[in-house]
């Protein structure tokens, strides 16, 4: 039985990929270097930390502080001119919360921009847990984020369900031994989880101690 549902945030909860792109390639051209393509960032980049893609790009080491630092400038403005509730995702997070389930973020951003994004949704009150790249010592594809969220809301891989959109962070996903959604953004809403059998929206709920119950409110 599923008991908790672990989501990405970038890409999942919101649609913030061009945003680290952008971020990302201001940063770049502030301090000299060329611009990553849409396709590189998207096939090669998209889901990794920072720090990960400066040392992709063979960026010097003596540059990469400095072009990390303004890409996080960058993308918290970002955050504050785009990230905005959205009440599809915002209705199921709360029927997902009201049946019962423990929910969390994974994330492979940094802490800053984790609690940015979930504080202008507003999702952050859904959440029993948020956790963020420096949470763990292994940013994904290492399954540390998930099997250390796992471990922090007490339940086992085979009871969790995690929805991922990047092919890294399906590696984490899969490599962490919990059920696996791999959807885009426009895919995350009540239908993905009732398409996949987790429950029957109509006759079938959860109580907070994990029993179901059906529409007549019996046991």
């Amino acid at each position: 039985m599923i008991e908790a549902i672990l989501f990405d945030l970038d890409g999942v909860l919101v649609d913030a990929a061009d945003w680290h792109y952008d971020a990302l390639n201001a940063a770049l051209a502030a301090n000299g270097y060329s611009a990553i393509t849409r396709e590189d960032h998207e096939y090669h980049f998209n889901g990794k930390p920072t720090r990960v893609k400066l040392d992709m790009l063979g960026i010097p080491e003596e540059d990469r502080e400095k072009i990390a630092e303004a890409k996080q400038m960058r993308t918290i403005d970002i955050i504050g001119e785009r990230c905005r509730p959205d009440e599809e995702k915002i209705n199921m997070l709360k029927l997902l919360k009201h049946m019962g389930f423990k929910l969390a973020v994974c994330s492979n951003a940094v802490r800053e921009t984790v609690d940015a994004m979930l504080c202008a949704t507003g999702y952050d009150i859904y959440m029993d847990l948020t956790l963020s790249n420096e949470d763990v010592v292994d940013p994904k594809p290492s399954p540390d984020i998930y099997l250390s969220a796992m471990q922090d809301l007490g339940v086992e891989p085979n009871s969790c369900m995690i929805v991922e959109d990047s092919e890294v962070g399906r590696l984490a996903a899969v490599t962490s031994g919990a059920h696996v959604l791999q959807a885009d953004y426009k895919d995350v809403k009540i239908e993905l989880f009732l398409g996949k059998g987790l429950f029957n929206l109509e006759t079938n709920c959860r109580t907070s101690n994990g029993d179901s119950y059906n529409d007549r409110g019996t046991a």
